[in-house]
C-alpha cells in the first residue's frame, strides 16, 4: 500500500477515534490522549523537526552554489517573490469576496464561544528585514530562525560558487550531508501514518462536534476559498504557465499535502516537500533547494485566506461596515505580514491581530475564531506548501527554457 493511502486511512481512523472518545467516552480521552495519541504525534513531529535545520542549511547552500552567479540568484529570487506576492493578493481577494457572499458573521450563525486570547505583538516588518542577517549563525540554527539560516546558507553557497575548485571538497561534504538528511526523512516518513493518526485523533477529541457546528458557516467559507485557490490559482498556474498536467501535479504532491494537514506546520512538512518536488515533480535541485525552504518561511496563501475571512467575519459579528479602503488595507497588511511575521510561533493569530488592528477592529474578536483554528490550521498549511511547490515548478520551467535557449545560441555561434 502506498504511503498516501496509509496516511489517508490513518487520518480517517483518527477522526473516527477522536469523535468516538469525545461523544461516548470523554472521561477516557484525557489519559489516552496524554499517554498514546499526543506522544504518537509528537514523536513523528520531533523526528521531522530534527532534520529541518540541517536540511535547509545544506540544501540552500547547494541551491545557491548550483545557481552559480549572482544574476541567476537574483533572477530566480525575483520570480519567486513576484509569484508569492501575486498569489497572496489573489488569495486575499478571493477570500474577501466569498466572505461577503456567504456572510458567515450574520446573527444566528454564530454560537456563544468563550476563549481566552492575549494578543502577541508582531515584530515590525523593518526589524524582520534587518534581522535577516544573523549576528551569530550558530545561535540562529540553535533557535531555528529560518530566515537567518537561509540568508547565511545563501552567502556560503555564493562563496562556494565563486571560489570554485578551491572549495570542491566542502561542496562534496555538503552534498553528502544533504544525502544523509534525505535518508533520515525517508525513515521518518515510515512513521507518518501513525503520527497523522495521533495528531488528528487528539485534535478532534479535544474539539468535538458542538464547537464545529456553531462555527460551520465560518469554516465553510474558509474551506471553499482554500479549495478554489488551490484548484484555480495553483492548478491554473501549473497548466497555463508551467505547461504541465495539474492532475499529475496534485497526484504526485498529495502525500505532502496529507503530511502538512496532519502536522499543521510548513517547517515540519519541508523535508517531505523538498523530496517530492525534486524526485517526483522533477524540478532541478538548485531551484528546489532555493524556493521550497524560502516558501515555507514567507509564503502563506492559506493563512492569508484565513486572515481575510476572519476579518470580515469579525466585522460582521460586531456590525462594523468595512469600506473599500479598509479592504485594500487588509490585502496590503496581510501580504506584508506574511513576511514580517516569518518564523514567529502562532503566526496565523499574530497576523490576524495585525490585520484587525490595521482596520480598527477589536483584537478580542480573535476569541470567536480561536476554537476551530486547529482544524483550519491543518487545511491552510496544506495550501501553503502546495503554493511553494507550484512556484518551484513554474520557475523551473522558465529556467529550463533559458538553458535550452542558451544551448541553441551556443550551437549557432
Amino acid at each position: 500500500m502506498s504511503l498516501t493511502k496509509k496516511i489517508l486511512i490513518a487520518l480517517v481512523v483518527g477522526v473516527v477515534v477522536g469523535l468516538g472518545f469525545n461523544l461516548f467516552a470523554p472521561n477516557l480521552f484525557d489519559p489516552i490522549d496524554t499517554y498514546l495519541l499526543t506522544p504518537l504525534g509528537q514523536i513523528f513531529l520531533n523526528l521531522i523537526m530534527m532534520v529541518v535545520v540541517p536540511l535547509v542549511f545544506f540544501s540552500i547552500i547547494l541551491g545557491a552554489a548550483g545557481l552559480g552567479d549572482p544574476k541567476a540568484l537574483g533572477r530566480i529570487g525575483g520570480k519567486t517573490l513576484i509569484f508569492f506576492m501575486v498569489t497572496s493578493v489573489i488569495a486575499l481577494s478571493l477570500a474577501i469576496s466569498l466572505a461577503y457572499l456567504i456572510q458567515p458573521g450574520e446573527p444566528g450563525l454564530m454560537g456563544n464561544l468563550e476563549e481566552d486570547y492575549s494578543a502577541q505583538e508582531a515584530p515590525p516588518v523593518m526589524d524582520t528585514l534587518l534581522n535577516i542577517i544573523p549576528q551569530n549563525p550558530i545561535a540562529a540554527m540553535a533557535s531555528g530562525e529560518m530566515l537567518q539560516i537561509i540568508a547565511f546558507a545563501i552567502l556560503i553557497g555564493f562563496a562556494l560558487a565563486r571560489l570554485g575548485e578551491k572549495t570542491k571538497g566542502i561542496v562534496k561534504l555538503v552534498e553528502q550531508g544533504n544525502e544523509i538528511m534525505m535518508f533520515l526523512v525517508g525513515l521518518a516518513m515510515k512513521l507518518a501514518p501513525y503520527g497523522a493518526f495521533g495528531l488528528i485523533a487528539s485534535a478532534i477529541g479535544k474539539l468535538g462536534l458542538s464547537v464545529i457546528q456553531s462555527m460551520i458557516a465560518y469554516m465553510l467559507t474558509i474551506i471553499i476559498a482554500l479549495i478554489l485557490h488551490t484548484i484555480i490559482t495553483y492548478g491554473g498556474g501549473i497548466w497555463l504557465i508551467a505547461k504541465r498536467n495539474p492532475f499529475e501535479f496534485f497526484k504526485a504532491f498529495f502525500p505532502v499535502m496529507t503530511v502538512a494537514f496532519s502536522t499543521s506546520s510548513s517547517n515540519a512538512t519541508l523535508p517531505t516537500s523538498m523530496k517530492v518536488v525534486e524526485e517526483d515533480l522533477k524540478v532541478s535541485k538548485p531551484v528546489t533547494s532555493f524556493i521550497v525552504p524560502l516558501g515555507a518561511t514567507i509564503n502563506m496563501d492559506g493563512t492569508a485566506i484565513m486572515q481575510a475571512v476572519a476579518t470580515v467575519f469579525i466585522a460582521q459579528v460586531f456590525a462594523v461596515s468595512l469600506t473599500f479602503t479598509d479592504l485594500l488595507i487588509i490585502i496590503l497588511t496581510a501580504t506584508l505580514a506574511s513576511i514580517g511575521t516569518a518564523g514567529v510561533p502562532g503566526v496565523g493569530m499574530i497576523m490576524l491581530a495585525m490585520v484587525l488592528t490595521s482596520v480598527g477592529l477589536p483584537v478580542e474578536g480573535i476569541t470567536l475564531v480561536l476554537a476551530v483554528d486547529r482544524i483550519l490550521d491543518m487545511m491552510r498549511t496544506a495550501v501553503n506548501v502546495t503554493g511553494d511547490a507550484t512556484c518551484a515548478v513554474i520557475v523551473d520551467r522558465f529556467e529550463q527554457e533559458r538553458i535550452e535557449k542558451e544551448k541553441l545560441e551556443a550551437k549557432h555561434s
